[in-house]
C-alpha cells in the first residue's frame, strides 16, 4: 500500500526527497519550506508542496547558488505556487544544465518514489524518461528531477500507448522548434561575425549570449505551451457544452430548409 503523497510524516519526506531529516528541519528554521500542517498528536504532516520545494532547492545547489541566495531567490517566488508550478520552475532552472542521473536499486528507488513499483509502473517511468534500465534487472539509471512528477503521474488513468504516443509528439515538435530558433540565432546573431571568422573573444561572448538566452527561451515556449493547451481545453469544453445543448448528436434538428 504506497503512502498518501499529501500525508508525509518528516521521515517520509525525507526519504522521498532523498535528504536528511536534519536538513529539513534546518531548512524550515530558514524560512526555505512552508510549515507542516499539524495533524492527530500534533504530529507534523508534510506534501507534494514541500517534495517540489525541496526538488527547486536541490538544483539551485547544484547552480551553485549559496544558501543566502536561495532564500533570495525563493522569497521573490509568489506564496501561493503549487506544487505543480513548482516542479515547472524547477524544470526551469535545470534546462540549461547538463543531464545528470544517479544510479539506484529497485529499494532506493521505491524508497524515493515512496510507494512499491510493478513492472508495469517501471515500464511508464521509462516510457516518460524518468528512468532507463540497465543491464542489472534490479539497478536503473534514474533522472532525480523527473522522478516526483513520474510518481505522481502513475495514477493518472493513462495507457502507456498514450505517453508514448505523447512522447513522440513532443520530442518531434521540440526539435522543429529548437531546429528554427538556431537557424534564427545563426542567421541574425552569428551572421554578422561569419565573414573571416569571430576571434576568441567574439566567440566567448557568443557563448555567454547563448547560455544566457536558453533559459529565458525554455521559459517562453513552456509559457507558450501552456497558453496553447489552456485555449485548447477552453475549445474543446466549449465544443462539449455546445454537444450537450444540442441533444448529443451531431446535426440534430432541420437543415433549416
Amino acid at each position: 500500500m504506497k503512502e498518501p503523497a499529501t500525508d508525509l510524516t518528516v521521515d517520509e519526506l525525507a526519504a522521498r526527497a532523498g535528504v536528511t531529516v536534519r536538513t529539513i528541519r534546518f531548512y524550515s528554521t530558514r524560512g526555505l519550506l512552508p510549515p507542516p500542517e499539524i495533524g492527530p498528536r500534533r504530529v507534523g504532516r508534510y506534501g507534494p508542496d514541500h517534495l517540489s520545494r525541496l526538488a527547486l532547492i536541490e538544483e539551485l545547489q547544484h547552480q551553485g547558488l549559496t544558501l543566502s541566495a536561495i532564500e533570495r531567490y525563493l522569497a521573490q517566488l509568489p506564496p501561493d505556487l503549487s506544487a505543480q508550478d513548482l516542479a515547472i520552475h524547477r524544470a526551469l532552472v535545470a534546462s540549461w544544465v547538463p543531464d545528470k542521473a544517479e544510479d539506484m536499486t529497485r529499494d532506493q528507488l521505491e524508497r524515493r518514489a515512496g510507494r512499491e513499483l510493478t513492472e508495469e509502473d517501471l515500464d511508464r517511468l521509462a516510457a516518460m524518461s524518468v528512468l532507463v534500465r540497465t543491464e542489472d534487472p534490479q539497478v536503473f539509471r534514474v533522472d532525480p528531477g523527473l522522478l516526483h512528477l513520474g510518481t505522481r503521474l502513475l495514477d493518472v488513468p493513462i495507457a502507456l500507448e498514450s505517453i508514448l504516443a505523447a512522447r513522440t509528439v513532443v520530442i518531434e515538435h521540440t526539435r522543429s522548434a529548437a531546429r528554427e530558433l538556431s537557424r534564427l540565432f545563426k542567421d541574425e546573431v552569428w551572421g554578422p561575425y561569419r565573414e573571416g571568422g569571430p576571434d576568441a573573444e567574439e566567440m566567448a561572448r557568443m557563448k555567454s549570449l547563448s547560455a544566457h538566452m536558453q533559459p529565458m527561451v525554455v521559459q517562453a515556449l513552456v509559457t507558450a505551451f501552456q497558453r496553447s493547451m489552456k485555449q485548447e481545453l477552453r475549445e474543446w469544453f466549449g465544443e462539449s457544452a455546445a454537444h450537450k445543448r444540442n441533444g448529443g448528436s451531431e446535426g440534430s434538428g432541420t437543415d433549416g430548409g
